[in-house]
């Protein structure tokens, strides 16, 4: 079984589906390294945005409170 896969920043994913976003988020987030299965040509709205709420809680994660 061969598999497609293709590296995305999350700018790419974010401009394609919800550049109204794109203020919001850092520039750390936005250049994040996606790797998507079968390329961005087929991704879909509602996987776009469980990428970007994930990203997101990734970059939280590095985040320590003082």
């Amino acid at each position: 079984m061969i598999v497609d896969t293709e590296t995305v920043k999350l700018f790419e994913i974010v401009n394609k589906w919800c550049p109204e976003m794109l203020p919001f988020l850092k520039p750390n987030e936005l250049d994040s390294l996606i790797v998507l299965r079968d390329g961005l040509g087929i991704l879909e709205q509602g996987d776009a945005m469980e990428i970007i709420q994930y990203s997101i809680c990734e970059h939280q994660n590095d985040v320590y409170i003082q």
